[in-house]
């Protein structure tokens, strides 16, 4: 398929990432943000997001001069052929998604887009955004196309060159055709259907993912009961090609910039529809169950079962974005039980792989260091949040010898339990009655 003009409008995770892989498919792309510092810094290959392969994409789409970079929304749009909005859509008011940035850009560009331009929402929107904007924009010469994003963080450019489907939105098939032969180069399953499908769609996903995180941590519980190993038992039902082994490892719960806000905008359009969805709301309700009884027995092993209270007990954390391989801290869950924790008390030391450089402003919350070892200092526990593979390999001798205590809470069961022995330190897991002992 010949090259086409594309602008991209938004430069965060999602609009940067379209925007590079297009042009590294042979498209031509503006990406347009309001940020002009941002914009000078992307213009010079300065990648700011954690992602693996992109600062490479970026650099060589750039180089080919198949992508540039402006602070002038009107400008990239106006000789495009498509358009993607890729702008955020946090949780606003109530759990409903905040349209404000989409309506926005909206109201900006319709006087400039080109006759017989095809907007299409990338953004994770509530259904009907699609007729929204068409509304907002006013044009019968312009159709509107959903085409959902499904991209993970730690894989972005791996995802949307290899997608495992494309799922466009539209009632117009000839604008939801020209936004397919975009990714004509992908070998990948193309999902044709309506607009208020497309946006569905994602919300499903995403709640059935939570929801599958919900159950594993659930059930983690469960085996501590009754002696059993959690991940033989997620072995066992994984292997199930029905069930399928993703999203069934337990954690300190789920997060990130996605799942939160999406379970809860899908859960507020429900009840303004009348329709009750009882599993989504459990899905919900169990994950902020599950965080509060990470922290109940944190307190029971620092001997505070009795009223919960974590004054004056100081507790080291290991890892606080929400998934290892990105600095993302977006409704992180490795947050959410930080702030529980500080709310019985406690008082937080915290090292992350992924935050030595970029140091974001958690005064509030924990002292944030980078050094493993100086994190222990005097630690009655520590606490394993997010699960970076370099954290098996930490100097734990070192770090049992600047602890106050012995307890090592690993809510990602990551860590080698005869190691931590040998180090002195006692390993407590998830979903693991003790540390087992393994048939050959």
């Amino acid at each position: 398929m010949p090259a086409r003009r594309v602008a991209v409008i938004g430069t965060g995770y999602v609009g940067l990432t379209t925007g590079a892989c297009l042009a590294s498919l042979g498209h031509v792309v503006v990406c347009a943000d309001a940020d002009p510092h941002k914009v000078e810094r992307l213009r010079e290959a300065q990648v700011d997001i954690l992602e693996p392969g992109l600062p490479e994409t970026v650099r060589d789409a750039l180089d080919a001069d198949r992508l540039d970079f402006t602070g002038d929304t009107a400008a990239a749009v106006a000789e495009a052929e498509v358009v993607f909005l890729c702008l955020p859509t946090p949780m606003g008011a109530g759990g409903a998604a905040d349209l404000a940035a989409v309506e926005a850009v909206a109201a900006q560009i319709r006087d400039v887009l080109p006759p017989g331009c095809v907007v299409v929402n990338k953004s994770t929107v509530p259904v009907g955004t699609c007729e929204r904007v068409a509304a907002l924009l006013g044009r019968d010469d312009v159709a509107v196309v959903s085409n959902p994003e499904f991209l993970r963080e730690g894989r972005a450019v791996q995802d949307f060159l290899h997608p495992d489907r494309i799922v466009i939105g539209s009632a117009d098939r000839d604008a939801a055709r020209q936004v397919a032969d975009l990714y004509a180069a992908l070998d990948a399953p193309l999902v044709l259907t309506d607009a208020a499908s497309a946006e569905l769609t994602k919300y499903a996903a995403n709640f059935f993912l939570a929801m599958k995180l919900s159950f594993a941590n659930n059930l983690a519980t469960v085996c501590e009961r009754f002696g059993a190993d959690i991940a033989d038992v997620t072995e066992g039902i994984g292997r199930d090609p029905r069930i399928g082994s993703a999203f069934l490892r337990p954690g300190p719960g789920w997060g990130g910039s996605c799942l939160p806000k999406d379970t809860h905008a899908l859960l507020t359009v429900c009840d303004l529809a009348g329709v009750d969805f009882p599993l989504l709301r459990a899905t919900i309700e169990t994950n902020v169950a599950h965080q509060r009884q990470l922290v109940d027995r944190v307190a029971a092993a620092c001997g505070r079962a009795e009223d919960g209270s974590l004054h004056g007990v100081r507790l080291a954390l290991y890892g606080l974005t929400f998934k290892a391989g990105t600095s993302d801290l977006r409704d992180s869950p490795a947050l959410s039980v930080a702030r529980l924790l500080r709310e019985r008390g406690a008082e937080l030391t915290a090292y992350d792989p992924a935050l030595r450089e970029e140091r974001p402003d958690l005064s509030d919350l924990v002292e944030l260091v980078d050094d493993p070892v100086r994190a222990a200092e005097g630690a009655a526990a520590c606490l394993v949040l997010t699960e970076w593979p370099e954290l098996r390999d930490l100097d734990w001798a070192a770090i049992a010898a600047r602890m106050a205590g012995h307890e090592v809470h690993d809510f990602r069961n990551l860590l080698d339990p005869d190691r931590l022995a040998r180090a002195g330190l006692s390993w407590q897991g998830i979903g693991r009655a003790d540390a087992p002992t393994r048939v050959a």
